[in-house]
């Protein structure tokens, strides 16, 4: 069965995965910015937007691993868009314009129904009301065999968390401090559910952490 991961997960030193307060002008939240300067100077995020250059190394290593074998992503609302309640229209389209950085089946966590609609690059999006399981279900067929990646935000990775659905978790943690915001592992015991440290790579920009799930026991059954 494919994965369900999480790659390139940025984190403040005091564990928030965003600034608060997210608006139209701060997509982030308040101070989010400053959790991704690892990112967005590297190669892997340049060309993603069509842009040549950028750095290689560690950094873009791990923003290219978030990249390999991704058939279909599963996203929460505010990573789509700072609407909230129910879809008056259809006039918001994500953050990214029209030629978003998925190239694949989108599927947004939401409580209120919206049609799906495909944008240029081959991201279609699609709104679940099911829930965390029904999204998870679905992406897992879009993607035909290959990994699905969970885009956050922190609510939805706690929510994938306590469910002990994610495969892998890839985390960036970088040297700022928000104060507040969403914190990504409040009230999370992760050994409790079976995750562990496998990797942990330090860099100027981050150190880079990779969660893992471990196999279950079965000489105990």
């Amino acid at each position: 069965m494919s994965k369900l991961r999480v790659n390139s997960f940025s984190v403040s030193l005091d564990g928030y995965g965003a600034g608060p307060n997210q608006t139209l002008e701060e997509p982030l939240g308040v101070g989010g910015k400053g959790l991704h300067p690892w990112m967005i100077g590297t190669r892997t995020f340049r060309q993603l937007f069509g842009n040549e250059g950028g750095s290689t190394g560690v950094d873009d290593d791990f923003a290219q691993r978030g990249f390999d074998n991704v058939g279909a992503w599963i996203l929460g609302r505010k990573m789509f868009g700072p609407v909230r309640g129910p879809w008056l229209d259809d006039s918001w389209r994500g953050w990214w314009g029209e030629s978003p950085p998925y190239h694949c089946d989108v599927f947004v966590l939401t409580h209120h129904r919206r049609k799906s609609f495909a944008m240029d690059g081959g991201t279609t999006f699609h709104f679940v009301t099911g829930g965390i399981e029904d999204a998870l279900q679905r992406a897992r067929k879009a993607a035909g065999g290959k990994d699905v990646r969970l885009g956050g935000g922190a609510d939805v990775v706690q929510q994938y968390l306590r469910a002990q659905l994610i495969d892998e978790m890839h985390i960036a943690f970088s040297p700022v401090l928000l104060g507040s915001g969403e914190a990504l592992f409040a009230g999370i015991d992760l050994p409790a559910l079976g995750y562990e440290v496998t990797e942990h790579v330090p860099t100027q920009n981050a150190t880079h952490v990779v969660l893992t799930k471990r196999a279950p026991n079965t000489s105990l059954r």
